[in-house]
């Protein structure tokens, strides 16, 4: 038998202990000076050797028990005001009518019934459709730049019209019965309509070229007034920065919050302008942890820009909604609104100017930047920052010189005036279900659209710098966003004929639909063409006419009209790319891209891997049109930011289907037309190569080793801006931060449960109207919380932690609660390891 060698005291303090332990790491967590901190955990201890406990009730429930027995031990921990005091406005939704023909129709049948006699009202118009300001005929119409770009825009027709109608019976001819057959004249029809697509992308591009080649474009939204560099801001204008999150990585949206309040620092300005992070986050854990995440930023900061936080419980019609709760909310404070991305990042010198111009064109209602996508390492993602600074700004000034005052808003990295935007720009749920009915998803057209109804300019203000984003950073990523915009583009088409829209905004929404249309026009182009290979092969051939004839009429093959057509659509896809960069070699600019050499080399891998992977977008893009078409709704999920990569298994799932038809596809060929099937072959092995394409261009190590050769480098890569660089340092100080208790990132619900200061953060943000505890609460909340005592987090649901995280009462008395369980209990359960 072993004997003990502790001292008598050792023997004797040993049980206390664990008291000790759990004492000073409450303690820890609450507003107290360390020596205060360790003077009650002093006294505390000794009151316990002199009193113990009673038998059976352990030294560390009953050291917690008097803890809290103590008068003003939890002190305060001055929290800042999450929320600015209330000023609420009306936003009411806008109505749309989409049936203008049902009206006009209505109105004349009317007409001619009073005309016969009839005194009966056999129709009535809508009572509570707005009518246009009478003053918005006179001051768009009679505009200067409103002549100029009707005049870009009938020029923008004709090119694009007449060579497609060209095109179109030059493919005719190309074909077997020269299109007599109707799947000839709908191959025709379908080849036409993508001729006609693919010459807007490419006339817009020439008039960019045009326009960045002469260096001065006369009609600006940013060129400034009577010489003046910028102007004043008045006293008492303040701006509200918006960033909306659901679900998202808080460490990466604090340093891009972080890193544009200190560039708007450095302006002086700062006192202009107000923050606000708008969760619509729904997982209990990630809302906790985005308070954490707030306080910590609010520590970071200081006082030189408030900061406010707001979690919507309703999360109604997503980003839209969060929006319009602010403007309804605190829009009434403000005179604009810069709207952000989780992922957005701005330069203070382009907030404030984007103000000042605002300030000097009172009638612009949104004005838009062309954000520069950086921050990602992956291949696809460095391929898309690549062609987003290469070929970017010469779509974004032909967007511009086709559009000037009738621009799109693109939902992010925009400043709004916000009496308008509340006043005209309210939006309507649609009739019927979803997807095509319901919430408007892609909702950034259609208030742009609105804005403008109502007589307000949208400008895209291409040539200001300083407004970054992040691009997706995977193929899966990538095409999951898709089929939300795809839906949302889709819902437009049922806005196409809605009153008093202009016209350059019914041909937006019909172009964005257009984006993913084409895939699906393109996949039937192919389907026909294969189809009628296929027939080609297997149909016995006739060389004699339904008539008499003596002489045989055989097939004659001109081999230069289809390498002409083929030469005309590689034309209009890849000549702009060369005008990109030559405009980039005569502004000098090649230094920015690595040099002359990597610029012509990233040119040709990335026209390479883009047109590996058209076809697996094509293809993707044809399923989100039929299944939203059948009905099938796309979620809203959280979005992937990171450069983890896509799994093999997961690249299967996503692409087995697209890989087994494609082996079907060139199968069937191969042993009925093998001459068609060279034809089509660069479709069908990128389609039979989509797994592991989109595997290895979603990793960051691929990406990495093309940095380090020179390729595919951005102008924020030789000479990144400070906001970047303040964005990448911030990012890694958040992620290093401590987690409360050392617990993990993610456990946002037992942060809030058992950490004294989480707790009271939360219960301070929590909205007043909460439900006090009471009996009737108790019925509910009661069994819950027994629950939670004998079986830990684990065994909660999202539903039912929400209901702890809602209920101020019940959260406490579940604080209280677990702080007097035994030390075991508090580490195997809910996993307080440092007990």
């Amino acid at each position: 038998m072993t004997g003990d060698n502790r001292s008598p005291m050792e023997l004797h303090r040993d049980p206390l202990e664990p008291a000790g332990r759990r004492l000073l790491l409450y303690l820890r967590g609450l507003p107290l000076s360390e020596v205060r901190r360790l003077e009650t955990a002093a006294e505390i201890i000794g009151d316990l050797e002199e009193h113990p406990p009673q038998p059976g009730i352990p030294p560390e429930v009953e050291a917690m028990q008097r803890l809290r027995e103590q008068a003003g031990i939890n002190g305060a921990f001055g929290f800042p005001a999450a929320v600015p005091p209330l000023t609420r406005g009306a936003m009411k939704p806008e109505e749309m009518d989409r049936r203008p023909w049902l009206n006009a129709s209505g109105r004349l049948l009317q007409s001619v019934w009073r005309r016969l006699g009839g005194e009966t009202q056999i129709f009535s118009p809508p009572k509570h459709r707005r009518r246009r300001h009478p003053r918005t005929a006179n001051h768009f119409y009679n505009r200067p730049w409103s002549r100029i770009a009707s005049f870009r825009r009938l020029i923008l027709a004709l090119f694009v019209l007449l060579p497609s109608l060209l095109a179109g019976p030059l493919f005719a001819s190309l074909l077997p019965n020269k299109g007599g057959t109707l799947l000839e004249l709908v191959l025709v029809l379908v080849f036409t309509l993508l001729f006609a697509w693919i010459s807007v992308g490419f006339w817009t591009a020439m008039l960019g070229f045009l326009t960045l080649a002469k260096r001065y474009d006369r009609i600006l939204a940013t060129r400034a007034q009577n010489g003046q560099k910028t102007s004043p801001i008045r006293n008492g204008v303040r701006t509200a920065i918006l960033f909306p999150v659901c679900n998202e990585n808080m460490d990466r949206v604090c340093a891009g919050i972080a890193a544009t309040c200190r560039s708007l620092e450095r302006t002086g300005q700062q006192g202009a302008f107000d923050l606000f992070i708008l969760s619509d986050t729904a997982d209990p854990d990630a809302w906790v942890e985005e308070e954490i995440a707030w306080h910590h930023l609010r520590q970071q900061i200081g006082r030189a820009i408030p900061i406010f936080y707001r979690r919507r419980r309703i999360n109604q019609k997503r980003k839209s909604g969060n929006v319009a709760d602010f403007c309804r909310r605190f829009g009434r404070r403000y005179t604009y609104m810069v709207v952000m991305d989780a992922d957005s990042i701005m330069s203070g010198e382009t907030l404030v100017r984007m103000v000042a111009i605002m300030e000097g064109q009172r009638r612009i209602g949104i004005l838009q930047t062309a954000p520069n996508l950086a921050g990602r390492e992956t291949l696809l993602a460095r391929l898309q920052q690549f062609c987003n600074r290469a070929y970017g700004p010469m779509f974004a000034a032909g967007l511009h010189s086709l559009q000037l005052g009738d621009a799109q808003f693109w939902g992010h990295n925009a400043i709004i005036r916000i009496r308008p935007f509340m006043r005209h720009c309210g939006l309507m749920r649609l009739p019927g279900k979803a997807p095509l009915g319901g919430d408007i998803l892609s909702h950034d057209f259609v208030e742009s659209a609105l804005m403008r109804r109502a007589g307000w300019g949208v400008w895209l203000a291409f040539e200001l710098p300083g407004s970054y984003e992040e691009p997706p950073p995977t193929l899966l990523a990538e095409l999951k966003r898709d089929r939300r915009w795809c839906t949302g583009n889709l819902q437009h088409l049922r806005l196409l004929f809605t009153r008093g829209l202009f016209p350059t905004h019914r041909f937006l929404f019909l172009n964005g639909a257009m984006s993913y249309i084409s895939a699906f026009l393109w996949f039937l182009l192919l389907l026909l063409s294969t189809l009628e290979a296929i027939l080609i092969a297997v149909s016995k051939p006739s060389y004699f006419p339904p008539t008499r004839s003596l002489f045989p009429q055989w097939p004659v093959w001109d081999p230069y009209l289809p390498l002409l057509l083929l030469a005309a659509t590689a034309t209009l896809l890849f000549l702009p790319k060369i005008f990109s960069a030559f405009l980039i070699l005569f502004k000098g600019n090649a230094r920015e891209f690595g040099g002359l050499f990597p610029l012509f080399l990233s040119i040709f891998f990335e026209v390479l891997i883009s047109t590996l992977l058209a076809p697996i977008r094509m293809m993707f893009h044809t399923k989100f049109v039929f299944f939203t078409l059948l009905g099938r709704q796309s979620g809203w999920g959280k979005q992937q930011r990171d450069d983890l990569g896509t799994s093999w298994w997961e690249a299967f799932r996503f692409h087995g289907a697209a890989t087994l038809f494609a082996l079907l596809w060139g199968g069937v060929l191969y042993f009925l037309n093998p001459a068609f099937l060279l034809w089509i072959s660069p479709i069908v092995g990128s389609l039979l190569l989509s797994i592991p394409l989109s595997v290895w261009t979603s990793r960051a190590s691929l990406g990495c080793l093309c940095r380090r050769l020179g390729l595919f480098l951005t102008p924020e890569e030789i000479d990144p801006p400070q906001e970047l660089r303040d964005t990448a340092v911030l990012e890694k100080l958040f992620t290093q931060s401590p987690s409360p208790f050392e617990l993990h990132k993610g456990e946002g619900f037992i942060k809030a449960v058992l950490h004294p200061a989480v707790h009271a953060l939360h219960l301070e943000l929590l909205d007043r109207q909460t439900l006090s505890w009471n009996s009737r609460r108790w019925e509910s909340g009661g069994p819950l919380l027994e629950k939670a005592l004998a079986d830990g987090p684990e065994r909660l649901a999202a539903r039912d932690r929400k209901q702890f995280l809602y209920d101020p009462a019940l959260l406490k008395e579940l604080h209280r609660r677990l702080w007097l369980l035994p030390n075991r209990d508090l580490k195997i359960k809910w996993g307080l390891k440092q007990l």
